[in-house]
Parts: C-alpha cells; structure tokens; sequence
C-alpha cells in the first residue's frame, strides 16, 4: 500500500485510522460502486467534491457517496450565495487529486471544509485516503477537528 500524503498527514497528527484497497474499474467511479465492493454500508462511505463560490473562492464538502450535494444548502453553509461544483480538468491543478481520489486531508491548500452532519451518528467513516481505490476509515469528529470542518446538512431530500 502507498503512504498518501493524507495518510502521512493523519499519522503526524496522531489520528488513528484504518486503510482499505478495493480495485478500481475505471468505467465506474462512483462511491457507491466501492462501498459495494468494500462491502461497506454507503451512508458510511463519504466522497470529497469541491466548489467554486461567487466571491472567487473555494470549498470542499464530504458527502455520503449515493447521496447528491444541495448547491443551495452548501452556499448556505459556506456563507456565500452561490457554489457550483468545479470542472473535473480543475480539480488536479487545485487540489494534487484526480477524481475518484480527493481527499479531504492534504491538499495543496487549505479549503473551507464541510461535512455532512449523518456522520456523527457513526463511530468511524470512510474517505478517500487520497488515490484512486484506497479508502481510510477514520472516527468523523477527528476529521472534522482536523480539516476544521462543521457538520451541516449539505444533500438534498
């Protein structure tokens, strides 16, 4: 297993975590094709998507991975009135991730982070651990404590 720069990061930190490996099928990316393969419960499973806000800024927000972000309600939790997700070809060049391995730790900057307020009602979940087909389980208040990151409702429905 590769050491990630997020592992690297959480380790430093002192917050224990756990890693898991699952094989990446290029043709399906989706969070909930490897939670099925991890055979981990998706609402326990959390994908990192960044956004690009009206005052020129960006946010990152981890969501559960069948679960589909509210632009609105993120705007709202980010305090500005407008968020839009950004362009796959940007996400490299702002983040050192390609998609399907964004993390929300070690990022080439510091982001306004936000996760969704279902993960305190588990003890651990699941994130990318910053590659394709490599997903670090890790207790939600540490990494929220960590990324400086509130809890908010973020989803639609």
């Amino acid at each position: 297993m590769t050491k990630t720069n997020a592992l690297r990061l959480l380790e430093t930190a002192g917050i224990p975590f756990e890693c898991s490996t699952y094989e990446v099928d290029e043709d399906d990316l989706s969070g909930t094709h490897a939670a099925e393969l991890l055979g981990i419960d998706p609402d326990c499973m959390f994908k990192t998507l960044v956004c690009h806000d009206d005052k020129g800024g960006h946010e990152v927000f981890c969501i559960p991975v069948a679960e589909e972000l509210d632009l609105k309600k993120c705007a709202v939790a980010a305090g500005v009135k407008r968020v839009e997700m950004i362009h796959v070809k940007e996400l490299l060049p702002l983040t050192g991730y390609i998609r399907g391995g964004c993390s929300p730790v070690g990022m080439k900057k510091k982001f306004p982070t936000y996760i969704h307020e279902t993960a305190i009602v588990f003890d651990e979940i699941y994130v990318s651990a910053g590659q394709r087909g490599l997903q670090m389980k890790v207790n939600p208040e540490q990494l929220a404590e960590y990324v400086e990151a509130p809890f908010a409702d973020l989803t639609k429905g």
